[in-house]
């Protein structure tokens, strides 16, 4: 049965000697190397010397997560796991908890994320953590991820992820008119 009407027909026609020493596909291959070599000498050299030169990000660019708090120093997100199930790499892992009353100074809602972890080896970086968010609590920054030695210490908590009132993050150029509004 046939699916499509595309089909290739296959010749079995005899190699040249030049084809067989493969001389054209190493000429075109020499003939690249020249066009990249000249055009260093002409144009110099397109090399960034990181870190002394960073090369710019694009403004869409997504990297580290933050959970962001309101004014007052309270956290946003009220765990209701919407984050975890629209993440498709199952990076995210949260554990919800009953707010007490001294906590109020905490946390914004009744019910709050006790622990909230992200494993940043399985994160994509796709953003659609923060697109299914309802209380706008989760963004990606554009701070690059933090170089470690082991396995373990990519896994960050709620120690890395939550900003502080000293250190707020801009995220103002990833929210949306209605997410601006929220705020």
């Amino acid at each position: 049965m046939k699916l499509t009407n595309r089909s290739k027909v296959v010749s079995n026609k005899k190699m040249t000697v030049g084809e067989k020493l493969y001389l054209p596909a190493i000429l075109k291959g020499m003939g690249i190397t020249m066009k990249h070599a000249v055009n260093t000498v002409v144009n110099g050299s397109q090399t960034i010397k990181y870190p002394e030169e960073v090369k710019p990000r694009a403004k869409v660019w997504r990297g580290m997560h933050v959970l962001k708090i309101d004014d007052e120093g309270r956290e946003r997100c009220t765990a209701c796991g919407l984050c975890a199930v629209a993440c498709p790499a199952e990076a995210i892992t949260m554990t919800a908890a009953e707010r007490k009353k001294e906590d109020q100074n905490l946390y914004r809602e009744e019910k709050y994320a006790e622990i909230y972890e992200i494993d940043m080896l399985r994160c994509i970086f796709c953003g659609m953590c923060e697109e299914a968010c309802p209380k706008s609590a989760i963004y990606l920054t554009d701070r690059l991820v933090d170089v470690e030695t082991n396995r373990g210490s990519f896994v960050y908590g709620k120690d890395k992820l939550v900003e502080t009132l000293e250190n707020r993050i801009d995220v103002s150029g990833r929210q949306s008119e209605e997410q601006k509004k929220l705020v």
